[in-house]
């Protein structure tokens, strides 16, 4: 059985099917605007960022898909959506920037991780290119290829 890697510790939450689908162009930082029953979810590790995105519109960027499941012991008066829409805090020059890009084609804003910073929580989003089909093909031989190189090394060195 193979190893699970472990998150380090601020790590919230990964969406690694971005990073399968996507070129990586540049990375951002935001805050999100979250309620309190999210924010205990969140500590409890209750996330999924799978096929999440960010929309662009009227000036805001908008955190959609994410699931924040609640806890059973959170707040009973409160109706807890899990998939509801979390706008994303960004400066105006970020913002602009995203906007630009996502207008050219081929250009998309994705999530890629939840994770705690000092008291806070932050979603790392990214401006992504989509990869086609056989560029996934490739990096899959390239990750399989660095992997034989590795195995081979260690195995080398505990034959000394």
């Amino acid at each position: 059985m193979a190893k699970q890697k472990k998150q380090s510790p601020g790590t919230i939450a990964l969406n690694k099917k971005a990073l399968h689908d996507y070129f990586i162009e540049q990375k951002f930082e935001a805050g999100l605007v979250l309620a309190g029953w999210e924010v205990k979810s969140l500590r409890a590790g209750k996330a999924q960022l799978v096929d999440s995105y960010v929309l662009l519109k009227d000036g805001e960027a908008w955190l959609m898909g994410a699931h924040i499941t609640p806890l059973t012991s959170a707040s009973t008066h409160v109706i807890a959506d899990p998939t509801r829409t979390r706008k994303l805090l960004l400066n105006k020059r970020e913002l602009g920037k995203l906007f630009g890009a996502v207008q050219q084609k081929g250009y998309a804003c994705v999530a890629l991780s939840l994770y705690w910073k000092k008291h806070m929580i932050k979603c790392e989003i990214a401006l992504a290119k989509g990869k086609k089909e056989f560029d996934k093909r490739h990096t899959e031989k390239e990750r399989d290829s660095d992997r034989e190189i590795q195995r081979a090394m260690r195995t080398k060195g505990k034959d000394d």
